[in-house]
């Protein structure tokens, strides 16, 4: 299974966020859009649903911007993914003329496949995913923006 890319920077952008957990300025879109290379307009998006997911802490205005509002160990990977894709169906059997739809289990093994994935995911918090923080800092200690708040 393939994670969507709102997805994917989504949980980035909470990697960042975490690993940066003495961190007093609140990060703006600006520097994600920087450290990941997106547009401003998609990394509003995930940071606003985020937000009313009630994982980032969101302050608008001149002086605005975003910070976990959730400690790493209380947000759940799967919990997460689950929030944020459209659809974690692996396949649609509506599109096309399907001439097994009548007797196909593939569809029930696709369905008992991401069962599975998601059940791993949901074995994680984000303070798993960054038990690494050294390491993880390290891969954006060459971001000039980043390199001014480290």
């Amino acid at each position: 299974m393939q994670l969507t890319q709102y997805t994917d920077f989504s949980l980035r952008t909470l990697v960042y966020l975490a690993i940066q957990p003495e961190r007093e300025t609140l990060c703006r879109i600006a520097e994600i859009t920087e450290v990941f290379g997106l547009s401003s307009n998609h990394v509003s998006k995930f940071i606003h649903h985020l937000g009313k997911l009630g994982y980032l802490q969101t302050v608008r205005g001149k002086n605005g911007g975003f910070k976990l509002a959730v400690k790493p160990v209380d947000i759940n990977i799967g919990k997460v993914v689950r929030q944020l894709e459209n659809t974690l169906q692996p396949i649609d059997c509506g599109l096309g003329p399907c001439v097994f739809l009548p007797a196909c289990k593939l569809k029930g093994a696709l369905g008992e496949a991401v069962n599975a994935y998601l059940a791993v995911l949901d074995k994680y918090s984000l303070d798993d995913i960054i038990t690494n923080k050294s390491d993880l800092r390290a891969c954006i200690a060459t971001i000039p923006t980043v390199v001014e708040l480290l």
